[in-house]
């Protein structure tokens, strides 16, 4: 497993990054996104589609639990699970089909559901510190060494 870890001052940067590892998706790639309220996950889920080649607008789908994109040149499956009670939850929605299917998943939320992401996901923690800057994060990906 490598772990990297990045800084970004700004939500441009933030975008970036997530815009640099959706250039990279290939079919199947699971991204688990994780951090507390207001740190930056849809931005970087934002430039993630980017990458993609999506241009549509991209917002959390937080009361739907998935948004689907199809114009990038792979699907692309946008997961907020913050409102998942119970992971059977999952189940009824179909998750198997997004996470194992031919396109590129990103899970908001993940760990809430971390006993249905399989062991080769894409993990990423993006963390706030305030005495850095209010736009400064830390965002640590952990990957599975392929």
């Amino acid at each position: 497993m490598s772990q990297k870890c990045y800084e970004t001052f700004s939500a441009k940067e933030t975008y970036a990054l997530g815009k640099c590892m959706g250039e990279r998706a290939v079919p199947g790639t699971l991204i688990c996104l994780n951090g507390d309220l207001g740190t930056g996950k849809t931005v970087f889920t934002q430039g993630f589609a980017a990458g993609l080649g999506i241009t549509e607008p991209v917002t959390s789908p937080t009361f739907t639990i998935i948004q689907e994109y199809d114009e990038g040149r792979l699907p692309f499956y946008h997961f907020d699970v913050y409102r998942i009670g119970d992971p059977e939850e999952m189940e009824e929605i179909g998750y198997e089909d997004y996470f194992f299917g031919e396109g590129a998943c990103l899970v908001e939320w993940a760990e809430l559901i971390d006993e249905l992401i399989p062991e080769d996901a894409v993990r990423i923690r993006i963390e706030k510190d305030p005495a850095r800057g209010f736009d400064y994060r830390k965002i640590e990906i952990c990957e599975v060494d392929k």
